[in-house]
């Protein structure tokens, strides 16, 4: 019988975590946090796992378990999570999920964040950062970040504590769930009377048009981290694999 152990708590890992239940194929499926987990299906063929996991933990799942394949459908900037995961399917197939890149990018666009920390400091203006809490002590090198800068992150105890422990002010965090619609950027863009709006190369999964059209709207400068390459398989090819070997 085939298994299949998934690294979700993206869009995509959800949609595969359905595709998998829908199709009768056992899989594992492991996100970060409870906050993730409430998003994937209740079936006899899914096993949930929360809690980050370094290499070592991934290789002592990976030990007990029997495997057909690992996929790594994790967030394109989680570099560290990709390197542990691949890291670990020393004696298992590694499969990584990659997003399409199909938006056409806006505003300005930057390969690194150190770049846009520079270009920051050298314009005046508040900031709104999407680029969530683990950019949050980067940030922090924005000249007066604790006046200018607004971080819009998820509503999750450990990220705001983690925000909060960097500087910023609880009332410069902008804790909600996405997806967020035009409308709500707009919201959050004025209510810190943004000049510039910091975001990722999220794509339509991540809201990256919505954000587009509200700086737009706004008449803000928008920033964009571009996405690092990603080799791997697309989600319809993945979703292939599994029936073939489900």
């Amino acid at each position: 019988m085939s298994k299949f152990l998934i690294f979700g708590g993206t869009t995509e890992g959800r949609i595969l975590a359905e595709f998998c239940a829908k199709n009768k194929i056992f899989a594992d499926i492991s996100v970060a946090t409870e906050h993730g987990a409430e998003f994937l299906p209740k079936s006899k063929y899914i096993t949930i796992m929360t809690g980050r996991k370094s290499e070592s933990e991934i290789a002592e799942i990976l030990k007990n378990q029997r495997y057909t394949a690992v996929i790594d459908a994790t967030h394109p900037y989680a570099e560290e999570v990709k390197k542990n995961i691949k890291s670990a399917c020393t004696e298992v197939k590694y499969i990584r999920l990659k997003r399409e890149n199909q938006l056409k990018l806006s505003g300005l666009i930057f390969d690194n964040l150190s770049e846009i920390i520079t270009l920051c400091n050298k314009i005046n203006g508040n900031i709104l950062s999407t680029l969530g809490s683990k950019e949050c002590h980067e940030i922090t090198k924005i000249n007066n970040f604790k006046g200018r800068v607004w971080l819009r992150i998820l509503p999750l105890e450990e990220n705001i504590k983690k925000c909060l422990d960097e500087g910023f002010a609880r009332e410069h965090i902008i804790a909600e769930n996405p997806p967020f619609s035009i409308e709500q950027n707009i919201r959050h863009i004025r209510l810190c009377n943004a000049d510039i709006l910091l975001t990722k190369e999220s794509g339509s999964t991540g809201g990256y048009p919505e954000k587009v059209k509200a700086a737009e709207i706004c008449g803000v400068q928008l920033i964009t981290l571009s996405r690092p390459k990603d080799d791997g398989l697309l989600l319809d090819e993945v979703k292939k694999l599994l029936l073939t070997k489900g």
